[in-house]
């Protein structure tokens, strides 16, 4: 921590955040959200960008408590203990781990639809929304380019991380432009005989879960995860989570009301959700005639992805190297390499999951589901850790202490529940048996232990367990609005959840106890405490 350069500033923090928003999302979102709930999808953002603030809060404070590298995958640990640690860092893997081969598809379908003479070969990588045989080709080669660009080093994007993060915040903002002066039919906002929210508001709360509004803004976790190299985190990270995650949430409004006038009247005749678009704002620049905008698009869509697919898989392979440490993986994942200084081993097993996943899911709306379900579920542990922190770690130096926490966390923990519940069931079926894959590793490592502590760890954790239960319950039963059996009925859902989330954020903080892992939270904290002592006589 001593040797640790501090010497990111609040810009450059925010950039970061920004340029690790904006990837593949902006691409697909506001088509795939237009699809979902016609043009109240303007209102899923926004729901979307609110409900990530208060998560990205209760981030916000422990990552200023733990300057360390992957420090999402360790804050369950320290305040429960290493099974509910194993959860949520499994589920925040799964999430992140998915978006290598995400980026990739992004990129290809963009592709596919290159209006070119030469590059009518394209037009067959994408067929239904999937990828074809070679399209899953080029994407695999994608994938291993992005491996490639992280096994000889670390620095390679960090120094151009900024030239990026410009470029990314640029072109959305031309396509804007672009699609509000070519062609700009306000009536698609009222038309079609279907109105603002054709499919009514159990849609509008769909696409905020489903369609990339919660994935659209999974980069708030960079700041937090480089506090430990930012100028006075205490003030940087804050303003740079909040600022990134605002500049983001207009600039995808933007977009969103940008799409919805710009689709032309005789496809919006035929009904919002039988949008079929491979690269949907490139097909509509093509459409407006909007050569140059043509052109900046499919630029970016190799660009912005491939920034963000390679920056995960330097993160990814970083928590592989984290869950080692956790003690949930074998040593060999623990091994950098002396030269250059990067995972290799946990790089090789990432780069295998990407390939199991782009087969499996081979379209961007299918991976992006699976992403939002799996992100919001290790997203819930955050506001648990922070108020448990406080209460079992009370003397715990925070350079950052927020006074509404204790309003902040339960409201963040609810959304969460509700952001699961509104992803429709089966998906939230499909995720949960992703996350019991996991549970067989993290047996077979307490095995390994001969169970030393197991039952406290597990006692510590039965929660989150029931919990996870009761939400694919619930989203099971729950009203066919959101794709259930129509057993509890809609408004009575939301009512259940909501109270239900009371119940589970208190008990899930009663559960906090000083397990093993919180002496090295503490070490990590005192480390941090000095650093700022030194600092501020320095001043």
């Amino acid at each position: 921590m001593g040797s640790m350069k501090r010497n990111i500033g609040m810009f450059a923090l925010t950039m970061t955040g920004l340029g690790s928003i904006i990837g593949s999302g902006w691409l697909f979102g506001a088509w795939k959200a237009a699809k979902t709930a016609g043009p109240a999808a303007i209102f899923s953002w926004v729901i979307g960008m609110v409900i990530i603030m208060f998560i990205a809060l209760t981030y916000a404070e422990l990552g200023t408590m733990f300057p360390e590298a992957g420090g999402m995958v360790r804050y369950a640990q320290y305040s429960h203990g290493s099974f509910v640690g194993f959860i949520a860092a499994w589920a925040n893997w799964i999430a992140i781990v998915s978006v290598i081969p995400v980026e990739a598809v992004a990129s290809i379908q963009y592709m596919s639809s290159w209006p070119w003479d030469w590059a009518k070969w394209t037009h067959g990588l994408v067929h239904k929304e999937e990828l074809t045989m070679p399209g899953l080709f080029l994407a695999a080669v994608l994938i291993i380019i992005y491996f490639l660009l992280n096994f000889w080093t670390v620095k390679l994007f960090s120094s151009a991380n900024s030239i990026i993060s410009v470029f990314k915040i640029i072109i959305p903002a031309l396509t804007v432009g672009g699609l509000l002066f070519a062609g700009f039919h306000s009536s698609n906002f009222t038309s079609g005989g279907e109105g603002f929210a054709p499919y009514g508001w159990a849609a509008v709360l769909t696409a905020v879960a489903t369609s990339g509004c919660v994935f659209a803004f999974n980069g708030f976790q960079s700041p937090i995860n480089m506090a430990g190299e930012a100028k006075r985190p205490s003030k940087s990270v804050p303003f740079a989570v909040i600022g990134s995650i605002l500049i983001a949430g207009v600039i995808y409004v933007l977009l969103q009301i940008a799409f919805i006038g710009s689709v032309s009247l005789k496809d919006v005749a035929k009904g919002w959700s039988h949008l079929n678009f491979s690269s949907p704002f490139a097909d509509l620049a093509i459409a407006l005639g909007l050569n140059w905008l043509v052109l900046v698009l499919y630029i970016d869509a190799f660009v912005s992805p491939s920034g963000t697919g390679t920056t995960y898989t330097a993160t990814t392979a970083r928590m592989i190297y984290g869950m080692e440490g956790n003690g949930y993986f074998p040593k060999v994942f623990g091994k950098i390499h002396p030269i250059y200084g990067v995972p290799r081993p946990a790089m090789f097993f990432n780069l295998v999951v990407s390939f199991i996943f782009l087969f499996m899911f081979r379209g961007w709306g299918s991976l992006a589901e699976i992403i939002s379900v799996a992100t919001v579920i290790s997203y819930v542990t955050g506001p648990i850790s922070a108020m448990s922190l406080r209460r079992i770690a009370s003397d715990l130096y925070r350079p950052l202490h927020l006074k509404t926490m204790n309003i902040i966390a339960p409201l963040a923990f609810i959304f969460s529940s509700m952001i699961l519940y509104w992803a429709r069931w089966p998906l939230t079926g499909e995720v949960m048996i992703i996350m019991l894959i996991g549970f067989p590793i993290y047996f077979y490592y307490q095995a390994k232990n001969q169970w030393k502590g197991f039952l406290r760890n597990f006692k510590a954790g039965i929660w989150m367990v029931v919990y996870l239960a009761f939400m694919t319950l619930v989203s099971y039963l729950g009203s066919e609005k959101f794709g259930g059996l129509d057993i509890i009925k809609y408004g009575w859902d939301m009512v259940i959840i909501a109270i239900s989330s009371l119940i589970f954020y208190f008990w899930g903080v009663k559960s906090a106890w000083r397990n093993e892992s919180i002496g090295d939270a503490e070490r990590i904290n005192e480390l941090l405490r000095k650093h700022s002592v030194k600092n501020t006589e320095n001043h």
